[in-house]
């Protein structure tokens, strides 16, 4: 279930650092964290939760603000849009879009740090059309898929590119993983079909986590275009949460390519 999120630009500030997308997520986080307690429970109910209350099973794609203007070497945009969008994904029943739509109205939130930022207002949050799916479907994506294993002995993630040995195997695992979470999701096939293909080449992009932190960390991924044979079920939890690992923040967000 997709929604797309517009806002209103209501302060002076023009300046959003680029990764920026930290920031977005511990927004999401955070309203979904006031929702009410019968939401809660939905959640609860619904197997949504870890134990640690957090809803992981969502994704949204990068800020919609324009072309602004780039300041390299600042690592910095001048938005000069008063209007900028997001998409948000949740895999949730249709029973839950009212709450949706409820917890995200009206809200306000600070995008950026200490130094850098704009502020920002909820205008409207509409329930987009849900895709039609089929089992071989072409997806491009819009912010970097991560796919990543530790190496033993090691101290640091190995970020693969999408054209490694093992990059089609950990991420049919990484999907088959999120899908255990969740309550009657129908049980797939021990070998069921998944055949990734990459679509042309892939751009590597790198983006610090909760920077200015001492739990600052790089994440590196990839963008680029794939086909993808698998199950409806899986091509259903993409489009809902996104692709790869760390989708709540802010990675592995997809549009279907005709």
């Amino acid at each position: 279930m997709r929604f797309k999120i517009s806002f209103n630009r209501t302060g002076k500030q023009r300046m959003l650092p680029m990764d920026y997308q930290y920031y977005l997520g511990a927004w999401i986080y955070k309203v979904i964290g006031k929702a009410d307690p019968g939401f809660a429970t939905f959640l609860h109910e619904q197997g949504y939760s870890d134990g640690n209350k957090n809803f992981k099973l969502f994704g949204y794609s990068p800020l919609n603000f324009g072309k602004p203007i780039l300041w390299k070497e600042k690592s910095l945009f001048e938005i000069n849009a008063n209007t900028l969008t997001i998409e948000v994904g949740f895999y949730i029943p249709d029973a839950a879009e009212r709450f949706i739509v409820g917890l995200f109205t009206q809200q306000e939130v600070f995008v950026g740090d200490r130094f850098n930022g704009i502020d920002l207002t909820v205008s409207q949050v509409e329930r987009l059309p849900d895709p039609t799916i089929t089992e071989t479907q072409q997806y491009r994506a819009l912010s970097p898929v991560v796919v990543s294993i530790m190496p033993e002995g090691e101290k640091y993630a190995r970020y693969l590119a999408p054209t490694d040995e093992d990059y089609t195997m950990l991420l049919k695992n990484n999907l088959v993983q999120k899908l255990k979470t969740i309550p009657n999701t129908p049980v797939l096939p021990i070998n069921f079909e998944f055949d990734f293909e990459l679509k042309g080449s892939s751009k590597s992009k790198l983006a610090t986590m909760k920077p200015g932190t001492a739990q600052q960390s790089k994440v590196r991924g990839y963008v680029f275009d794939f086909e993808l044979k698998a199950p409806l079920e899986i091509h259903r939890l993409i489009v809902s949460s996104g692709i790869g690992e760390k989708n709540s923040t802010g990675f592995g967000w997809v549009e279907g390519v005709k």
